[in-house]
């Protein structure tokens, strides 16, 4: 579990960069003709809607992150303390432990869903309405469950992958199972403003976090395709609980290889 932690930890926070992390346009001019010409050679079956997907990049990398998203983080991270920041991430992701509990035992989990409720009662009172995270320090570590895995482990298959406005990379799965999520307690009793709420502390505290790795996908030839490669393997970890299978390597077809080596 360590493990899974600390992997979507890190490329959580590259996931953001969705809507993230802007270049100069000169940069991603050059970038969008590397993509166009490359895509006449590769077309990735996952993503049938690329086209429409790279907008939205673009619409993300270069708008909303540059005009409004960095400049809020910026002045949450001058005005606000470190400590209360923190805070506000914990009680907001403890409204989502009840998710947590649900979607464990959807996938047959036990010690998970065990876990989560256990997690969810200790932050909920000691931790003073989650502001707290208690629970993590008597050992019982979050347990990142969710509707879209459970379709997973049901057999659903991803679906088109998706670049939403303002929201990033996701799948036609994901969605569904982001709205599935939205639809249990107590996220469902929140108020519209609380919901609101909820939804900007989580988006500035991700983008808060990759701070330090814009530089990563700034120098990266598609960030297009290596934030959707990074999401991809995100959710398999995810599902996976840290172990996915390995993919089985491509064969090579000796006699093929040595009729190409005949034909130079």
């Amino acid at each position: 579990m360590a493990r899974l932690k600390h992997f979507i930890s890190s490329t959580a926070i590259l996931l953001m960069l969705a809507g993230c992390a802007s270049n100069s346009a000169p940069e991603r001019a050059a970038e969008d003709e590397i993509a166009t010409s490359s895509s006449h050679s590769y077309a990735d079956k996952r993503d049938p809607l690329e086209s429409f997907n790279r907008d939205m990049w673009d619409f993300n990398y270069d708008v909303l992150d540059r005009y409004l998203l960095r400049p809020a983080t910026v002045g949450y991270m001058t005005l606000v303390p470190k400590p209360a920041r923190k805070g506000l991430v914990n009680a907001s992701n403890n409204l989502s432990e009840p998710v947590n509990v649900l979607n464990g035992a959807l996938q047959a989990k036990p010690n998970n869903t065990a876990i989560s409720a256990a997690r969810f009662l200790v932050n909920s009172t000691l931790g003073i309405f989650g502001i707290f995270d208690v629970a993590t320090k008597i050992g019982l570590a979050e347990q990142d469950e969710d509707f879209d895995q459970t379709l997973a482990v049901w057999g659903v298959g991803d679906g088109a992958y998706l670049m939403l406005p303002g929201l990033g990379p996701n799948t036609a799965r994901g969605v569904v199972g982001k709205a599935g999520d939205s639809l249990y307690s107590p996220l469902s009793l929140l108020s519209m403003p609380l919901s609101v709420t909820k939804y900007v502390i989580s988006a500035l505290d991700s983008r808060e976090q990759l701070m330090s790795m814009e530089q990563m996908l700034d120098e990266s030839l598609d960030p297009y395709a290596f934030v959707k490669e990074s999401y991809f393997q995100r959710i398999l970890f995810k599902i996976y609980d840290g172990n996915p299978p390995k993919q089985a390597e491509p064969e090579l077809d000796e006699d093929a290889f040595d009729d190409i080596l005949d034909d130079w």
